[in-house]
């Protein structure tokens, strides 16, 4: 499966953005998706996931109460509402996908995903 994120950009403090991940190729398989982030000399970190039935999320504590993760099977999408943003959020955001048959199951931990999309930048500054 190939992955593209968009809808980074630059937001002040305290705005919010809507970043999308679009997936591509194999998507009858029923894949978790997750979004981690990496910040500039820092290592990538876990931001959010969603199992593939979308009931089970989990958020690091970092972005709980904040950012919203969603999906739309239908339309392969995966979406990161981030409210409230604050200049610790400026990185480089990456949405990933794995599958381990159990529409339950999601990771929050890098090598639980083989599938990963390019970066998509979120600068917050005033």
């Amino acid at each position: 499966v190939q992955l593209q994120a968009s809808g980074g950009g630059l937001v002040q403090p305290g705005g919010s953005l809507r970043l999308s991940c679009a997936a591509s190729g194999r998507t009858t398989r029923r894949y978790a998706m997750s979004w981690f982030r990496q910040a500039p000399g820092k290592e990538r970190e876990f931001a959010a996931a969603i199992s593939w039935s979308g009931r089970n999320t989990y958020y690091a504590d970092s972005v709980k109460g904040r950012f919203t993760i969603s999906r739309v099977n239908a339309k392969n999408a995966v979406y990161l509402q981030m409210n409230s943003l604050k200049p610790e959020d400026t990185a480089a955001y990456y949405c990933a996908a794995d599958e381990r048959g159990d529409t339950s199951w999601y990771g929050s931990d890098l090598k639980d995903y083989d599938y990963w999309g390019q970066g998509t930048e979120v600068t917050v500054s005033s």
